[in-house]
């Protein structure tokens, strides 16, 4: 339920914890909105379109913001002075109003160009609208009409590529409009897109897919919309498999209280937490999921995602989580045990060490981040080149043609694969004046088409290249050994071992968490440079702590090891 309510016997600081980090982002919401009542943008959350006009159209996502306006004003949590204040709700009304009025005739809404007709963003705003419409108790039956026309269209209508996520909140956003209209058939559409999600999940591995494979970060989205609608509906055919889904996401809770990160599909630190506490009647981890979380966040360990357009997402989540808060009373999340886990069809593994947790994912060039309780010790999100011709070649991208082996007892792992070519599409006038004219033209009356030959071009497709290189990856008791080979001569004239790189298009990607920071991007030297363009060569590197429940330090400065070494020596481990 939304509504708060008092809770006896809850240990007041972490739920509080909740607030606190809600609290926060209120003045910016409040920025960002149009509030003049003689403004033809009134109740706009896009500032960019109508106080700066450098946009030509309003964002949909943006009106998602009404649902903490929303929450605030009905819900009287300790220090929310904006509780029961007349303007929150006036302003809260216009903001649903204007998503009606910044949306097309078939009730689609843009969320990057004119004529997207955006899925992801209709169905966010479409939920974030409807539920302040029940919390508010608003009585309009245009606002009724302006719900049942984006559901129809979502009857008829459905987008490119597997985002799982989008497809639950498809299912949420369609059954909190059957709790406001009580149409069957609205109920039915619900249905029918929980089910669509629930079929994109791996049967044994729980995970949901993502465009190419699994990402933690966007996995614990689809958890939280599975699960709300679990919540209004009653669906008890949901609990399996949202249990299924909660072990899959412990794995990916680091002891430092961080979570995700770049070995996901789609780079995501994502984390919402009020799934996990409708969850935590019936499965533990989810209360030790959201404990280890809220740990991190009092040592500033939690990723920052605060951009105009996407930190709504949390901050009405958070205030669900305070208004949902479970009793407590969990063990800490895999307290002293050490295992192994390999989850061969995500391409994901792992490792849990006395002094280390390590998270590789295989299908993705071995990606390989190393934490301890004191924050990340390592990050080593593949090799970046630069070729003689200034084109830049990376390993980091999920690809199917990725050849991967895993011998889980040992703890060692290989993938072998190509570089792929990495692309940055910068927009300059010329561009945009030609990609106005194809939204309003082509893109106008073709939007699927355009959004599916634009994942093609910035998120699933890949240029591949003829330059083989092989990563091997060995955890051992005190330390991760990553291992890179490169078997034939590459013509680069610099190369790098990335702490943070990514080269997919992702809105939610390249935030702020304290890793990007701690974890430097290391340089190979000249000499393995000028070895790797003459006929191959090998990069073995060492990420090593003393201890995860003491101070860590890594090995060589968080520089890693490195070993300059012919295709043919063994890879041998050197301190720099």
């Amino acid at each position: 339920m939304n509504e708060w309510s008092e809770k006896k016997g809850f240990p007041r600081s972490g739920r509080e914890t909740f607030l606190d980090l809600a609290l926060a982002h209120v003045p910016h919401i409040v920025h960002l909105i149009d509030r003049n009542p003689f403004s033809p943008t009134y109740g706009c959350f896009d500032r960019e379109y109508w106080h700066y006009r450098t946009l030509d159209f309003p964002c949909g996502m943006s009106q998602e913001l009404v649902l903490p306006l929303a929450l605030l004003y009905r819900n009287p949590y300790p220090g929310n002075k904006y509780h029961s204040l007349e303007r929150v709700r006036e302003l809260a009304c216009a903001a649903m109003r204007f998503a009606m009025k910044g949306s097309h005739g078939d009730g689609t809404c843009d969320d990057y160009f004119p004529y997207e007709r955006a899925m992801g963003a209709m169905v966010f705003s479409t939920y974030a609208a409807a539920e302040s419409c029940r919390i508010l108790e608003v009585q309009d039956e245009e606002l009724v009409e302006f719900f049942l026309k984006r559901c129809r269209h979502l009857e008829r209508h459905n987008e490119s590529g597997k985002l799982s996520n989008h497809q639950a909140l498809a299912g949420l956003a369609a059954f909190t409009v059957y709790q406001i209209t009580g149409e069957d058939w609205v109920r039915r559409l619900a249905q029918d897109r929980v089910g669509l999600a629930l079929s994109w999940q791996h049967p044994r591995e729980g995970w949901f897919q993502e465009y190419e494979g699994a990402d933690p970060g966007y996995h614990t989205c689809t958890i939280d919309f599975l699960a709300k609608y679990y919540q209004k509906s009653g669906d008890s055919s949901l609990k399996d498999p949202l249990k299924k889904a909660v072990d899959f996401a412990a794995h990916f809770m680091h002891p430092d209280g961080s979570y995700g990160g770049e070995y996901g599909s789609r780079n995501t630190y994502h984390y919402y937490p009020h799934g996990f506490e409708i969850l935590a009647p019936f499965t533990e981890k989810a209360v030790q999921l959201n404990d280890a979380f809220l740990q991190g966040v009092g040592k500033g360990r939690h990723y920052a995602m605060d951009d105009d357009r996407l930190f709504g997402h949390l901050v009405y989540n958070w205030l669900q989580a305070y208004g949902d808060f479970f009793p407590r009373g969990a063990e800490p999340l895999w307290n002293d045990q050490s295992f192994t886990r390999w989850f061969p069809h995500a391409g994901l593994v792992c490792c849990k060490k006395d002094r280390y947790y390590a998270v590789s994912n295989l299908k993705k060039g071995g990606v390989t981040k190393v934490f301890s309780s004191s924050g990340c010790l390592g990050s080593d999100t593949g090799i970046v080149g630069q070729l003689e011709k200034g084109s830049v070649i990376v390993t980091h991208l999920m690809d199917d043609r990725h050849q991967v082996q895993g011998d889980e007892a040992a703890g060692e792992f290989s993938v072998s694969g190509v570089f792929s070519l990495r692309s940055w599409k910068l927009a300059s006038p010329l561009k945009l004046i030609c990609f106005r004219m194809v939204n309003l033209t082509f893109g106008r009356f073709f939007p699927g088409l355009l959004r599916y030959l634009l994942q093609k071009i910035l998120i699933t497709g890949k240029r591949r290249t003829a330059y083989p290189f092989i990563r091997k990856i060995r955890y051992e008791e005190d330390a991760v050994h990553v291992c890179d080979e490169f078997p034939r001569p590459i013509p680069l004239t610099r190369m790098s071992a990335a702490s943070d790189a990514t080269s997919i298009y992702v809105a939610a990607s390249n935030v702020y968490q304290e890793s990007v920071l701690k974890c430097s991007w290391v340089h190979a030297p000249p000499e393995l440079v000028e070895q790797v363009r003459q006929g191959g060569g090998v990069w073995d590197r060492t990420i090593a702590a003393r201890s995860l429940s003491g101070e860590e330090a890594m090995v060589s400065k968080g520089e890693g090891s490195a070993k300059v070494a012919d295709s043919s020596e063994s890879a041998e481990s050197v301190r720099e």
